[in-house]
This record gives C-alpha cells, structure tokens and sequence, in this order.
C-alpha cells in the first residue's frame, strides 16, 4: 500500500551517492502492508528474545532510561525511492543487548511487529551501531503512519528490513523468511546490489 507522500524528486544530487535503480524523492513516503496500528506508549513493549525464550520484556520507560543516540542516514527503498540526510532519534540496538548473553550471538533475528508484520537479518547487521529502535523522527515523535511510536531502523539494507511498530526481536540460531521474504524478496536485501528479489 501506497500512501500520500510519494512524490519523486528528479532534480538529483549527484555530489551524493545513489544506488543503482533508485532515484531521490523529498519527503518520507508512507508504505504498509496492512492497517496502521495505533500503539499508546502506555502499553507498548519490546521482547527481546533468543530462540522463542524471553530475554528482555522493554516498555516505553525503560526504553527511554537507555542512552539515546542520534542517526543520521540516508534510506533506499526496494520500491526505488531514496531521501537523503533523514534524522532519528532512538536506542542502539548495542545498548539494549550489552548486558546480555545476546552481545556474542552469531546468527539471526526475526523481528515482529505490532499487526503481525515479520522480517529477518543476520545479528551481524544489527551490532556496531549499524540498527537503533527509533521513537523520533526529523526531531518530531515518530507518528503511527511512519510506525511510531517505535521502529526498527537499519539503514544500509533497502527499507522493507526496518520493520514498523516493533514488538519483539527473536535470535535464532537458523534463518527464517519474513513477512515479504516469503512473497520472493530477497533474504538480505543489500541496496548497492540490488537484491529485490530472491534470484537478485
């Protein structure tokens, strides 16, 4: 689903790097797939899991006792749109697992999301300040139509893999496919290379 806000730019930066197949557009453009839930921080929460077993149960006070970071980043979409130079506010996903048995664990996440939304990644793509759950957005609280009051961001992959309204994060020990990944999207999803879809 397609939403307001999907306007193209074609005057592009060419002083910044674009993947291949994309071009820029000025505004955040709004993409489910499905309704837009609409989570009152009063009730939300973070499962961090390891193979189905509770870890960490995080709700929205305890999100914010975490340090909070900035990450500014530009986004690519598998749709073909990219915004530079977009702001978030949030915790890194290092912060949440540093004290955990999480902080060493080799393999992947499935994240889910409030309205049954999945993806995957390897964990790899989640450490070293590379993913963040964010609340803030341009400096504004992050809406429910961009997947506030929290989302999963992970920048350098196209943008299906930062899932909105995160609820949990699940380490498994075994890739699993998602919500898209299993329509045919690829498993990884590396914009640079553009990995749309399953034989990319």
């Amino acid at each position: 689903m397609i939403n307001k806000g999907f306007k193209p730019k074609r005057n592009i930066d060419h002083n910044k790097k674009l993947p291949p197949g994309q071009y820029i557009v000025d505004d955040l453009p709004i993409l489910t797939a499905g309704p837009t839930p609409k989570i009152d921080k009063e009730i939300w929460n973070l499962e961090i899991m390891k193979n189905n077993e509770l870890i960490l149960s995080i709700n929205w006070n305890d999100l914010m006792k975490f340090p909070q970071s900035n990450f500014v980043t530009d986004i690519h979409c598998v749709t073909k749109w990219s915004i530079f130079d977009t702001s978030w506010e949030g915790v890194y996903i290092d912060h949440i697992i540093e004290n955990t048995e999480l902080k060493s664990f080799n393999g992947f996440i499935l994240a889910e999301c409030y309205g049954g939304y999945t993806t995957n990644l390897p964990t790899n793509d989640l450490i070293d300040k590379k993913s963040m759950i964010a609340h803030t957005y341009n400096s504004n609280p992050l809406d429910a139509a961009h997947g506030g009051p929290a989302r999963l961001i992970v920048p350098h992959l196209y943008f299906w893999k930062s899932p909105k309204w995160i609820k949990s994060i699940n380490f498994i020990d075994t890739d699993k496919p998602g919500f898209w990944e299993g329509y045919g999207y690829h498993m990884y999803g590396d914009p640079w290379k553009e990995q749309r879809y399953y034989n990319d």
